[in-house]
């Protein structure tokens, strides 16, 4: 029987810092992209479909006829990227390898039914998505029983204060980059897929709204709304005043 195999995983070691977050991928405006056209890898006369693309969609095609070691090289080209997006989403490594893992067992499970008619990493992405919003739905449940067992009695919570003069110039970039993982943790979950796969993995637009559901005009709403409450909890780093 196909697909019945166990397949391997993470072959390569994942970090944090192999995730490094850009301020302007994610603060700033950026100039529009558009999705590649995707036509078929055969077709004759028509836009070559892009080369990547390609090449998932061949090797997907011997998965979905079992071929392990197709797998196995889809696992290592995308495993990073579907760790990283789990990692932004959660904040949590070790969850976002489980979610990953996850991930990829779905796509073993559902390759005998593939048929490339949408752009494989859209495909990868929308599984990813709906992974992880479980994932963080099942958090917040989880949060809420912890919150209400607080005791009232519990030690204080003490944070930094970063407005005294001269705060930003000490801030080391480990601060930074902490304070921004925050940031992007509190946005609501839409916002965060799409700043995520927007600015981390840059991917088009239109490949955004596919992975959402949303359309484009409600994506790009979604994502200076985004970028606006980053801003506002980043003000104090920035050095700007909060609009």
């Amino acid at each position: 029987m196909r697909n019945q195999i166990t397949p391997p995983w993470f072959t390569s070691p994942f970090t944090f810092a192999s995730m490094t977050l850009t301020l302007p991928a994610y603060l700033m405006p950026e100039p529009e992209r558009t999705a590649h056209k995707h036509t078929s890898p055969t077709a004759v006369g028509e836009e070559a479909v892009d080369p990547s693309d390609q090449e998932n969609v061949r090797l997907m095609l011997r998965v979905r006829d079992g071929d392990v070691k197709a797998f196995e090289r889809l696992v290592e080209m995308h495993q990073n990227a579907i760790v990283g997006t789990c990692a932004r989403m959660l904040n949590n490594v070790d969850d976002a390898h489980d979610i990953a893992q996850m991930v990829f067992i779905r796509v073993w499970r559902s390759a005998p039914r593939y048929e490339p008619t949408a752009k494989f990493t859209t495909w990868l992405y929308t599984i990813t998505r709906n992974l992880v919003f479980n994932e963080t739905r099942r958090r917040s449940r989880r949060k809420e029983v912890t919150i209400e067992q607080e005791n009232e009695d519990d030690a204080p919570k003490h944070f930094a204060d970063h407005s005294v003069p001269g705060a930003d110039e000490n801030l080391s970039k480990a601060e930074f980059h902490n304070a921004l993982d925050q940031a992007i943790e509190a946005l609501p979950e839409k916002q965060r897929m799409a700043v995520i796969l927007r600015g981390k993995q840059d991917l088009p637009y239109e490949e955004i709204c596919t992975i959402l559901k949303m359309s484009l005009p409600a994506v790009k709403s979604l994502l200076f709304r985004a970028r606006n409450e980053l801003r506002k909890h980043l003000v104090t780093y920035l050095g700007e005043d909060t609009p």
